[in-house]
């Protein structure tokens, strides 16, 4: 690809990602100091990837769970709901403890799994070259980004970008930033290169299977 052919298809990229773009992330281009837009180097944001809610129970499962485990929930309506009050005492007391357990279940329902990353906004430049779209981007955060899979220069090293490794000309800027954010809350131990955040991830790990 030539660089007229790299020009071309970042253009299209920059109008793509102006139609649409996942909610949260940002990417725009240098500005040179004659007011022209660099298309080679890009300025983005990448959200921290938000939790998913815990599939624990659904409400109708939780429900259906409680109520087979207590049939006599609730009391029927007949003559031996008011014939024996210690019957109507028990059913009394069973609803009482059903009605607690499903809403109990319900919260459980809703508690959300946050990541490490979630809440935050973090800067990341994508720097394109002339063989654009036959080599990937360079992807690169701030100086001593801690993570497993990025240099202590800041340079990203995920194995889809590399050009053995999976790299597609076909991969457009809104799916690598999507995987840069994958990649941060899912690190690629196979492809460490920071120690110190490879070790305490390691560690976490562990602490989490025991």
């Amino acid at each position: 690809m030539s660089g007229i052919d790299a020009l071309e298809r970042l253009g299209d990229e920059r109008k793509a990602w102006r139609k649409s773009h996942p909610r949260g992330f940002a990417a725009d281009q240098r500005t040179l100091s004659d007011n022209t837009v660099d298309l080679y180097r890009w300025k983005c944001i990448v959200p921290g990837k938000a939790g998913v809610t815990a599939p624990i129970l659904s409400g109708l499962f939780a429900f259906k769970m409680i109520k087979g485990e207590q049939d006599d929930a609730f009391p029927r309506i007949g003559k031996k709901c008011y014939t024996y009050g210690s019957l109507l005492q028990h059913r009394f007391v069973s609803a009482i403890l059903f009605v607690h357990e499903f809403l109990v279940l319900m919260d459980l329902a809703e508690e959300v799994s946050k990541t490490d990353w979630e809440g935050g906004y973090y800067p990341l430049a994508l720097h394109f070259s002339t063989c654009y779209p036959s080599k990937p981007p360079k992807c690169e955060f701030p100086a001593d980004f801690f993570h497993p899979n990025v240099y202590p220069t800041g340079s990203v090293y995920p194995s889809v970008f590399n050009k053995d490794g999976g790299w597609r000309p076909a991969i457009s800027v809104k799916q690598i930033l999507v995987g840069i954010q994958d990649l941060l809350d899912q690190p690629n131990p196979a492809n460490r290169v920071h120690n110190e955040a490879y070790y305490l991830f390691i560690q976490m790990q562990n602490s989490l299977d025991i």
